[in-house]
């Protein structure tokens, strides 16, 4: 095999292993010695487990080499953002009081990919237990945007989108409770998916009820991310709504096939009163005359009532302020000020005003129902601009277009919190770039559950344009 392993995906890797053109050794060296050469200068890793990757490595080769069956990922390199359980490896939740914290067992998707024969290299960087969609933390700093040092890497899957969009790994475990994998894959021009409720088991949420985050795959491809759906997928005990979910064929149907004839895309540039960028707004406009050209029948949708950041805030921060407060009157001294804030913004939402943001979050969801009885998929930007600036304050003000907004979330991404609340399917796919060389995202909504359906535009959205030729410099 002639080139760099690190530029391949893990589908073509996998036909490498297989025919042993490759071997899980020289592959997991490769990797290793990238993530070595590229931490000082991104900073998206917090710990990199390269001896027990080599070990893995050489069991993985030892079993090729003896002829036995080999799983779905044999052999190829994963991360894993800090925030999800991983045995034996230091799972810090990007925060200072939990810098030597070792789980004792797997989350469900980690295990998952495991037994599949995918190999952890490392864990990648967050944001104080995901709370931003930036990504920085007293205990390890800021993580750089894959293409621009200057920009942040978005959040709060920032390490695992910048270690998929730089080669270190091509696939990534992240986690998503308002954007924090489509608003990364966005600004770092990766694949960003946040399936369905239930889609993927969630060992960790407490509320698994009225849970609206979720454990998810991150890639440089629609096909990287169809592989780790179909590791991942598929029910467990511990969660409530992956019970009775037979997996379906994601593999086979997210291959670029056919085209998008019959198939109805209801689209929105942005919920009414909120800004969007005119580059932006011209490569969404593009993307849609690449669907067009697919052969889907576009219709437009109002974005009114779509404007949903104080519900997702009162369920969201409720959460927090009752998961860490604890955490924050014993070590208050080591966690930022930005988590600090949100805390005490849930300290205002009465029992009754949480009830009537889920019964909202319940209209919510019979909104978008009743969108996708006339479409088969709801199309929009990801982000309003490309990634901001690497010293973005949450609380500060965003600049869009020369213009100055008083709030990060709801004039950053108004489009990703919606289906975290709903439990939609949404995938952030690269469209573009904007005047500054960075990517800019389209956002694609499939209907509940059918998630393949959804792997399969945007395969096809994808094979459109050869943006997947283009790497960081």
């Amino acid at each position: 095999m002639n080139g760099d392993p690190c530029l391949l995906s893990a589908t073509e890797l996998r036909g490498l292993i297989a025919t042993k053109q490759i071997s899980p050794v020289e592959l997991t060296r490769a990797v290793l010695a990238r993530a070595d050469a590229l931490q000082p200068e991104l900073n998206c890793f917090i710990t990199l487990c390269g001896d027990e990757a080599l070990a893995e490595a050489r069991a993985a080769e030892r079993s090729m080499m003896a002829g036995e069956p080999l799983g779905l990922l044999h052999g190829i390199p994963v991360t894993v953002k800090d925030i999800v359980n991983t045995r034996g490896v230091k799972t810090t939740f990007g925060a200072v009081p939990y810098k030597d914290n070792v789980p004792t067992e797997d989350a469900v998707a980690v295990a998952r990919l495991r037994s599949a024969g995918a190999i952890l290299i490392g864990k990648t960087t967050t944001p104080e237990f995901g709370s931003k969609c930036l990504t920085d933390s007293p205990l390890f700093g800021r993580t750089r945007n894959a293409w621009d040092a200057c920009r942040s890497s978005g959040g709060s899957s920032g390490g695992a989108a910048v270690a998929v969009a730089s080669g270190i790994a091509p696939l990534a475990i992240a986690t998503d409770g308002g954007g924090s994998t489509r608003i990364p894959a966005a600004c770092n021009g990766v694949v960003g998916l946040k399936q369905s409720n239930g889609i993927i088991p969630h060992s960790q949420a407490l509320d698994v009820f009225g849970n609206q985050t979720y454990v998810t795959p991150m890639t440089r491809t629609v096909a990287d991310t169809a592989l780790m759906m179909q590791a991942m997928a598929g029910e467990d005990p511990v969660d409530p709504w992956s019970i009775g979910f037979p997996v379906p064929d994601f593999i086979g149907t997210a291959a670029p096939r056919g085209d998008l004839r019959g198939q109805r895309i209801l689209y929105c540039l942005t919920p009414p009163g909120r800004p969007v960028s005119a580059e932006v707004e011209a490569s969404f406009k593009a993307s849609l005359d690449r669907l067009a050209g697919l052969g889907a029948e576009l219709e437009e949708f109002s974005g009114e009532g779509f404007d949903i950041e104080p519900i997702w805030r009162a369920i969201n921060h409720t959460v927090w302020r009752t998961r860490f407060a604890k955490l924050a009157a014993e070590h208050g001294e080591a966690l930022s000020e930005a988590f600090l804030k949100q805390l005490a913004l849930a300290t205002d939402v009465s029992g009754v005003a949480y009830q009537e943001a889920m019964f909202a979050r319940t209209a919510l969801f019979r909104r978008v129902q009743s969108l996708l009885a006339r479409g088969h998929f709801l199309a929009m930007p990801t982000l309003t601009r490309t990634a901001l600036p690497i010293k973005q304050d949450l609380f500060g003000t965003i600049e869009i277009d020369g213009q100055h907004f008083d709030s990060v979330r709801p004039h950053w991404f108004p489009w990703t919190m919606p289906f975290n609340m709903t439990g939609h399917p949404a995938i952030s796919l690269p469209c573009g770039f904007g005047r500054d060389g960075l990517p800019i995202g389209l956002q694609l909504v499939g209907r509940f559950r059918a998630d393949a359906d959804l792997l399969r535009v945007s395969a096809l959205f994808e094979a459109s344009h050869d943006l997947l030729s283009r790497w960081p410099a």
